[in-house]
């Protein structure tokens, strides 16, 4: 991780321009963060080890540099920390807290760990203190809104040093070292603004300069708006500007330099620019781009790109150090253009340029989902058919697309479920991002993202009352809790499930719901339960005529009695479905029927049984093609043959085995693991 001073909260200089080089003033405060570091905290005085890593706080109001600050500190003190810097943002650029939750999910992404999707706070953070506990890592958190958020975070070892960013005192916290920041001095104000007017401007009318800063009361923030407003105006003098903004503190127009200056530059921007500005408080939590701006002001997307970068130039956006063209409003700068949108633009358009947003983002999701699926000539006629704006060039962009604009992507779905109105679009939103993220990434590395969109879903469908959307969202849900070892939770979500599928009338989900109540019994080790539901599962796909679903049923039906140590029930239920696929057709399925029958008939003692069964699932793995699996019933066959007393056939099995996964391509790993996962009820069906 690159350590830049980048001021996230407003002073609006980039990463580019905060460098080592150019950073300004500050000297005493870093002197006395620097100080701190090395200062002894109060375990270490009253003779105890710090159980904790120490908290340094920087506070001031937002754009008063305090995250510049934090950065150049974490630069100058980051070779002390060999294990690297982890940076988190713990407020949207609107002020709303990141939960905790989110934020130590990625930590721990940063740090290239496993987070379990749909994990709890509790679980998370002890994951991210485990994680710490023997590294010596720098922790810069941002924006914190709340003691409890950073507390949360904070590594149990002090060899770990948490920079935290906040506007006030972190009440709770042992031992933080507190640093205030104000504005600049007047030396480095005038420097600021020197970098956008350039030295003569500032040489010829020294005075005029310092009037300008001391207007701005040396907040960085309005200073890089005043040097944006010189720097857009070549021809207007310093002295122009002083006037105005001590004018207007005369006429008690506004309050805060910040607030003067902005005014005076939003008041003579173009019309279009200024709409798009202020309904860019609109967007969702998150960079926005080009799309966002040109859906919300109904615009081209080359036009809103240029008046995007304009509106940098002022200073009025920050560009995102990313590969696609990102914005953001300072936060400082928020609330005073979340004002002017909601005072300049009715209720109807703010609801109007959302929707134009939502089905937009809808429409690119369409394109990314549509771009992996060129083999298929509807896909590519409904591709070719979406406008040029839209479309991606290849699967690659597309994919790095879903990537870079994922947050936006998350945040633009909890936006559309938060507002209550848009709930047609927001389910389109939710259904488009669960089949982009799981073409491009798959449903296990998406599961965490997956099981989020699963949640804003089901408050959907519970809010207006959709037991067939509330059915799917359970079962999907109750999925990830089952592979991440909550079946308890599993459990509760699937009899939900099963009940909103009643409602709904809705044949498939309570099936479903059905056989994983009875999965999640099974892991839960009641194996009567388990086999009462996958025998209501099984009625239930008899009734409807599912001959291949039943046989699958009949197994499981069956491993559940073999767990049981019932093994007379579990052979009439092996041979039940030895029948079913035999009838269907399903010549590999049949194979491993056969084998789990030999399997059981060996456990009931049945050796001859077995063996006949074993020699007939062998012929039926040849005609299947299925090389491990004959390897693997070889082996049973082996060790069948030796219970019999038959030592030297056991080797030649043995011997078969050996040979046939030896020659084993890697290809048929893969398409055997295919198969196995094809027959758990848990894994993604293309029903949902």
């Amino acid at each position: 991780m690159t350590d830049q001073a980048v001021d996230t909260d407003g002073a609006g200089l980039s990463g580019r321009e905060a460098v080592k080089d150019h950073f300004l003033g500050r000297a005493r405060e870093l002197k006395e963060l620097r100080a701190d570091i090395e200062r002894a905290g109060l375990d270490t005085i009253a003779g105890r080890k710090a159980p904790r890593a120490r908290v340094l706080l920087i506070a001031g109001r937002p754009g008063s540099g305090r995250t510049t600050l934090a950065g150049e500190l974490v630069r100058q003190v980051a070779g002390r920390y060999p294990d690297g810097v982890l940076r988190a943002r713990l407020a949207e650029p609107d002020g709303t807290p990141v939960p905790v939750e989110r934020t130590a999910r990625e930590l721990l992404a940063a740090l290239d760990l496993p987070a379990p999707a749909g994990a709890g706070e509790d679980d998370l953070t002890d994951a991210l203190r485990t994680a710490l506990a023997d590294r010596r890592a720098l922790l810069l958190l941002d924006d914190a809104a709340r003691a409890e958020q950073v507390d949360a975070l904070l590594p149990d070892t002090p060899d770990c040093l948490v920079v935290a960013v906040s506007t006030g005192p972190l009440t709770g916290i042992a031992d933080v070292r507190p640093c205030t920041v104000g504005g600049l001095d007047t030396k480095s104000a005038v420097e600021l603004l020197t970098r956008y007017t350039g030295s003569v401007r500032i040489t010829v009318d020294p005075r005029s300069a310092e009037s300008l800063a001391e207007a701005c009361q040396g907040h960085p923030a309005a200073l890089v708006l005043a040097g944006g407003w010189l720097a857009a105006r070549p021809q207007a003098a310093v002295s122009d500007l002083a006037k105005r903004l001590h004018a207007a503190t005369d006429d008690g127009t506004d309050g805060t330099p910040l607030a003067r200056v902005f005014r005076q530059m939003y008041d003579e921007l173009p019309a279009t620019a200024a709409r798009i500005l202020r309904l860019l408080a609109l967007a969702p939590a998150g960079p926005a781009d080009p799309h966002t701006a040109s859906a919300l002001a109904g615009c081209s997307v080359g036009s809103a790109r240029t008046i995007l970068d304009d509106l940098v130039a002022l200073g009025l956006l920050h560009a995102v150090d990313s590969p696609l063209p990102q914005y953001e409003i300072p936060g400082c700068l928020h609330p005073l253009v979340r004002a002017l949108a909601e005072s300049q633009e009715r209720p109807a358009e703010r609801q109007l340029a959302r929707a134009r947003m939502l089905e937009r983002t809808v429409r690119l999701l369409q394109a990314c989902r549509a771009i992996t699926e060129t083999d298929s000539p509807q896909a590519r006629e409904k591709l070719n058919a979406m406008p040029r704006e839209v479309r991606f060039p290849s699967p690659r962009a597309a994919a790095d697309w879903l990537r870079i604009r994922r947050p936006a992507l998350l945040a633009s779905a909890r936006l559309a479920v938060a507002d209550g109105e848009l709930d047609t679009l927001a389910r389109r939103l939710m259904s488009q991002l669960v089949r982009a993220l799981v073409a491009h990434e798959g449903t296990q590395a998406a599961a965490a993202d997956l099981y989020g969109v699963h949640n804003l879903v089901l408050d959907v469908a519970e809010r207006r009352g959709l037991p067939r959307e509330k059915a799917a969202a359970l079962l999907n849900l109750g999925d990830v809790d089952a592979q991440t070892g909550r079946t308890r939770d599993a459990l509760a979500r699937y009899r939900a499930a099963l009940d909103a599928g009643r409602e709904a009338n809705d044949p498939y989900a309570t099936g479903r719901a059905m056989e994983s109540v009875g999965g999640a019994y099974q892991e839960l080790g009641d194996h009567d339960r388990a086999a009462d539901w996958f025998g209501r599962a099984l009625a239930d796909r008899l009734a409807r005529g599912e001959r291949e679903q039943a046989a699958r049923l009949y197994g499981r039906i069956a491993t559940a009695h073999t767990y049981a140590g019932r093994y007379g029930e579990a052979l009439r239920n092996w041979r039940a479905a030895v029948a079913g696929y035999r009838k269907g057709g399903d010549v590999a399925a049949h194979a491993r029927a056969l084998s789990e029958l030999a399997r059981v008939q060996e456990y009931a003692g049945r050796f001859e049984e077995s063996l006949r069964t074993c020699q007939e699932a062998v012929e039926w793995a040849r005609r299947a093609e299925d090389v491990r699996l004959q390897a693997a019933l070889h082996l049973r066959l082996a060790d069948t043959l030796e219970h019999l007393g038959d030592s030297t056939t056991a080797r030649l099995h043995r011997t078969a085995a050996e040979r046939m996964l030896g020659e084993e391509a890697p290809e048929g790993d893969t398409r055997a693991e295919q198969d196995r996962n094809a027959c758990e009820i848990r894994s993604t069906s293309s029903e949902d």
